[in-house]
């Protein structure tokens, strides 16, 4: 086991790596950039570095930065938590040469699962059913074009690299085709550094259903059942809930056996997630592999009692999955919301400022992952999550009661966040 780990992440998920590896008995070294400097997780770790001011590229995104703190902690290992560094194959590679473990995939996975064209060519190569689309980027108008006249419109238009929703446009005819496809590719290159785009059919009302899996490096796999995603905004996560609502026990095996057999042929170790669309037929289409921690991960640990971070750790110290796929059993109902500080009555704009008051709920069947508190400067400068509310009950019925109740009971002022957003959603009868 490691005795010292960096943790390459900021806010709630850096907090969430420091708990698991006190429990593991790992000493942790934090880094950070300078609006950072005053969070309180950083007093939990054994040690904090300082990488850099708060441009992302000049800190927790400087490759250089943050291999020069791992090497002057003396680390054995560095977890990139979610975000940031997590699936960049560059530093997974460097991280590699320096001996010096990196606690997710190898750089080969990340390379393979990181461009959305390749590994939909590895799903469709193992038999696992892929969206209608282009085999590979579409290069020009034309191609995008045809690919469209192919499939049948509405299409979707992705990013072949990166994710959270961006680039990505759909079109319903060819007027809107051309306009989507220079949006969808300026805003890849100016998100991931890569314009190529991709097309797929639009499935309307579609399911985004999710499989975690864990894979040792000794070549054994299982997965964790499925999580139901399908609340978005901007093809960004709102609310998840494990398990799924539309999946039965028959559905679930089979899920599970398409997304191991994604994970076996990208020759994938750690914690990832495959993920798929469901149509209103229960027909499923891969869609991507997510190969990392996700914000979402709290679900599955709620229904199946499995600790995934700590899972990570274990693999990637070269032990092997004490799990099996017999001994994994889904219980209960968990529902997640993602607590925003942005003004969802503007366009979710975000909403940077001091949090004067911070009213946690808490009660029975009630998880609230957050680095926020009475007093933390929200800043302008990273993503807006401030916490994460996980509730977990026998039934999905008594979980969105208990959502409920938690929402009432959670109180944020200083800074507009999409609480009473999801206030909304669960008094709404088609939720």
């Amino acid at each position: 086991m490691f005795s010292r780990i960096l943790v390459a992440c900021r806010g709630e998920i850096a907090l969430r790596i420091i708990r698991a590896c006190r429990e593991l008995g790992i000493e942790t070294v934090t880094v950070f950039s300078e609006p950072d400097r005053g969070a309180h997780y950083l007093q939990l770790a054994d040690h904090a570095i300082c990488i850099g001011p708060a441009n992302a590229a000049e800190s927790y995104l400087n490759v250089a930065r943050v291999l020069a703190a791992a090497e002057v902690a003396d680390v054995d290992a560095i977890h990139p938590g979610y975000g940031f560094l997590a699936e960049n194959a560059h530093f997974a590679e460097v991280c590699e040469s320096c001996n010096i473990k990196f606690i997710g995939p190898s750089s080969e996975t990340l390379r393979l699962t990181g461009n959305k064209c390749e590994a939909r060519r590895l799903a469709q190569e193992n038999r696992v059913h892929i969206v209608p689309g282009t085999d590979g980027p579409a290069e020009t108008e034309e191609e995008a074009l045809d690919a469209a006249h192919q499939v049948g419109f509405p299409v979707m238009l992705k990013a072949s690299a990166g994710g959270g929703g961006r680039g990505m446009r759909i079109a319903h005819n060819d007027i809107s085709l051309l306009n989507a496809y220079h949006a969808a590719r300026s805003e890849a290159e100016a998100a991931f550094g890569d314009g190529s785009v991709y097309v797929e059919k639009h499935i309307p009302r579609a399911r985004h259903v999710e499989v975690q899996i864990l894979a040792d490096e000794q070549g054994n796999m299982v997965h964790l059942g499925e999580r139901d995603c399908s609340i978005q905004r901007r093809h960004q996560k709102l609310v998840e809930e494990a398990p799924s609502p539309a999946v039965d026990s028959r559905l679930r095996y089979e899920l599970g056996r398409a997304a191991l057999r994604v994970a076996r042929a990208a020759k994938y170790s750690n914690a990832g997630t495959v993920e798929f669309l469901l149509d209103p037929d229960r027909h499923f289409y891969f869609i991507e592999v997510n190969a990392r921690i996700q914000v979402e991960h709290p679900v599955t640990e709620m229904v199946t009692g499995v600790d995934i971070v700590k899972e990570q750790i274990h693999i990637a110290a070269g032990e092997s999955l004490t799990l099996t796929q017999r001994r994994i059993t889904i219980q209960g109902a968990a529902i997640e919301c993602r607590i925003n500080a942005e003004d969802y009555t503007n366009g979710f704009k975000p909403s940077s400022g001091l949090i004067t008051e911070f009213a946690a709920p808490g009660g029975p069947g009630v998880r609230l992952d957050t680095h926020a508190y009475s007093g933390y400067q929200v800043s302008p400068y990273y993503d807006s999550l401030l916490a994460k509310l996980v509730v977990y009950k026998p039934t999905r019925g008594e979980a969105i009661q208990c959502m409920r109740r938690a929402l009432e009971e959670f109180r944020i002022d200083g800074v507009k966040t999409t609480v009473p957003l999801y206030a909304q959603i669960f008094q709404n009868k088609r939720f």
